[in-house]
């Protein structure tokens, strides 16, 4: 893959390693988020304790971290040895035992089901071919593979045509993809898994609820909107647990 593509150029900036959490998880809402990642994900690969997991574009570490906690058997693979830089002082500093290492999401240097499961976040929405990184995750997990996506049938889709539009003008934007549910539900498929669960999160655009800054506000909405089913149809982002089938 291409290291001009700005997945893999815009995360080799030492600055945007350093302030990356600090973009994505300050303040109420970016602790609302985090927070409900580790839950969720928690959920879907109970049991955690004793498992070994792939953390797929792990960044930061944050994701890995948290498993480590619970007691997985964690290892971190990211393209940018600047994200692996402060995930692995993250570690040392919490004295968790996660493993950090380089490698890429479209060709993992693993054997075949050499993890219990397989965890990704943020990355399919940035990645150059999110099929082959998909079929990867899939091709290495043992049993399960957790993954999320923007959904296409949500705010997200608007937000991403103006970041799409943007990156004609600039090479930093970010210009992420959206997804339809049955693009992605085909692809776990043909790599010999099924959608057991789904975790959507906000109706609203996440944009405005940090603008807004207050999590008892956005709760409060979050759950109205549920109430009538519109988180059903239209929230986002989505987690996705794949199992394995015959299991």
């Amino acid at each position: 893959m291409t290291e001009d593509h700005y997945s893999y150029r815009v995360y080799a900036d030492p600055a945007m390693a350093e302030r990356f959490d600090s973009m994505r998880f300050s303040g109420p809402i970016g602790s609302l988020l985090a927070e409900t990642q580790d839950r969720v994900i928690a959920e879907f690969l109970a049991p955690v304790e004793g498992r070994s997991v792939l953390d797929v574009g792990t960044g930061t570490g944050r994701a890995a971290l948290g498993l480590a906690r619970r007691g997985a058997r964690v290892t971190g693979v990211d393209a940018s040895e600047e994200m692996l830089r402060v995930a692995r002082a993250r570690a040392a500093h919490e004295g968790v035992g996660a493993v950090f290492e380089p490698g890429d999401a479209h060709k993992l240097a693993y054997p075949d089901r050499a993890f219990s499961a397989a965890v990704s976040l943020r990355v399919l929405m940035h990645t150059p071919d999110w099929r082959t990184c998909l079929r990867e995750l899939c091709r290495v997990a043992d049993d399960r593979v957790v993954f999320d996506y923007p959904a296409a049938c949500s705010a997200a889709a608007v937000h991403a045509a103006a970041r799409r539009l943007a990156a004609t003008v600039s090479r930093q934007v970010e210009a992420y993809r959206v997804f339809r549910r049955r693009d992605v539900r085909r692809e776990v498929e043909a790599s010999g898994f099924r959608i057991a669960g789904e975790h959507r999160q906000f109706v609203l655009p996440i944009a405005l609820h940090k603008a807004l800054g207050s999590r008892a506000v956005t709760l409060a909405a979050e759950k109205a909107l549920a109430a009538v089913g519109l988180l059903r149809l239209a929230g986002s982002p989505v987690t996705v647990v794949a199992v394995r089938c015959g299991r």
